[in-house]
């Protein structure tokens, strides 16, 4: 069966960096398009980044622009979030998605999601 497992997770200062990786496996990883979203206390999940199968093309919510890079290594079945500058207010639990896609789109919304990790704490202190 399918699996993401999200690590990298932790508690950093304000203006420091994180990088989270997604291990996927049970699926044609090259064939998924790959999403990062993240759940803050009391807030409903909401998207933070989204890459195309083939890693051509990125969509970042406004706020992390400049500051969060999605990649990813289809070779090794594994997507990553860096994430530099932290705020507080990128505090949440973040997880990694995958949709199937027979193009190089992106996808935004949650419910375009088959797939999704446990989740990985990120905690900003300032």
């Amino acid at each position: 069966q399918v699996q993401l497992v999200e690590s990298g997770g932790g508690l950093v200062q304000a203006g420091g960096s994180l990088r989270l990786s997604c291990a996927a496996s049970g699926l044609t990883f090259s064939a998924y398009i790959m999403g990062w979203f993240r759940q803050a206390p009391g807030k409903e999940r909401e998207f933070v980044a989204a890459l195309s199968t083939s890693g051509g093309r990125t969509y970042y919510e406004d706020s992390v622009k400049g500051r969060f890079t999605i990649s990813r290594d289809n070779a090794k079945n594994l997507v990553y979030l860096q994430m530099n500058s932290l705020k507080p207010e990128d505090t949440a639990v973040y997880y990694c998605a995958a949709r199937w896609s027979f193009s190089d789109s992106v996808v935004t919304g949650a419910r375009g999601y088959a797939y999704w990790g446990q989740g990985t704490q990120v905690t900003v202190s300032s």
